[in-house]
């Protein structure tokens, strides 16, 4: 899918991977061939956009790898019904294994610095279940990697989209959830122009399969197929603690709140931890201006 839609900060012109059988993903890969990587996972329901102004921040020197997963932004939309020809399974174990073929694709087999960003945190730390001697710093942004804190219930508006046909319905016909993230999740409203791109790539009813999909596979307990995979990150979490770890977080989120910050940085003691009274959950849309610079210096004095 080629978005028409004016993308402001987003002077990149995206690459193709085959990376199943008849599915392309679209990714970005900004920066000099022999630079640290930086591999850069976005979330629900967004896109590789949300990472702009940190690869335009990057990109001069160090190399940034940045995925649309399956079903988002520029990448294919293939249905998951029985039959399809491609299809495709909407699960973390699916996007897990996709961030493994394309790095293995580019040849990154040596450091990486991961960065995350909501759902990006699972498929992050999903894939450090095998390869965590690869990640050497962190950038965590409004995340998770361990189940669901006993202090925090998931909201209402997510659980409807989770086990109802009706949220289904609102997703997928309304893009309800796209376009009511693009509004919530910033203290400072986005330009028009800059929340037309968040929402481009979700146009039509088999567009917006990914960010349903999403929903429906949040692990709260036993029998949910992502649960065995935040269990295991969960307990894997601490392992990190020996790792320069940057933590940006926007305390207005609706969902990551200060229950998952604080799962982190129980886990993650030496962390160095930015966090934002007046930003919400595109922390990179209200506070890039400062979270840009501070992310470029952590990495500048952290060399791998």
């Amino acid at each position: 899918m080629t978005i028409e839609t004016p993308l402001p900060d987003y002077p990149f012109t995206p690459q193709r991977l085959q990376v199943r059988p008849g599915i392309g993903m679209s990714y970005l890969d900004e920066g000099p061939k022999d630079g640290e990587v930086v591999v850069m996972l976005h979330g629900n329901p967004s896109w590789s956009y949300y990472w702009r102004r940190l690869v335009l921040g990057l990109r001069d020197r160090y190399r940034c790898i940045v995925p649309d997963h399956v079903g988002m932004g520029q990448s294919d939309k293939p249905d998951d019904a029985p039959g399809a020809s491609p299809g495709y399974r909407y699960t973390l174990q699916s996007r897990i294994d996709d961030v493994e073929t394309l790095l293995q694709t580019l040849g990154v087999t040596g450091p990486v610095t991961l960065a995350v960003h909501d759902w990006g945190g699972g498929i992050g730390f999903g894939w450090g279940l095998t390869h965590s001697a690869q990640i050497r710093r962190l950038v965590v942004l409004n995340t998770g990697a361990f189940p669901l804190p006993a202090a925090k219930p998931l909201p209402k508006s997510l659980r409807l989209g989770r086990d109802s046909a009706l949220g289904t319905g609102m997703i997928r016909g309304l893009n309800a959830f796209a376009a009511v993230t693009a509004r919530v999740g910033v203290e400072n409203a986005m330009p028009h122009d800059v929340r037309r791109a968040y929402l481009a790539p979700y146009d039509t009813w088999a567009n917006r399969i990914a960010t349903s999909r999403f929903v429906q596979d949040i692990p709260l307990g036993e029998g949910d197929a992502a649960w065995p995979l935040v269990q295991a990150m969960g307990r894997k979490l601490p392992e990190y603690a020996d790792r320069p770890v940057f933590i940006g977080w926007g305390l207005r989120d609706f969902v990551f709140d200060k229950h998952f910050l604080k799962g982190f940085t129980d886990a993650l003691p030496q962390a160095q931890v930015h966090a934002f009274e007046d930003a919400g959950h595109y922390v990179l849309e209200d506070k890039a201006e400062v979270l840009v610079p501070e992310i470029r210096t952590f990495l500048d004095t952290h060399p791998l």
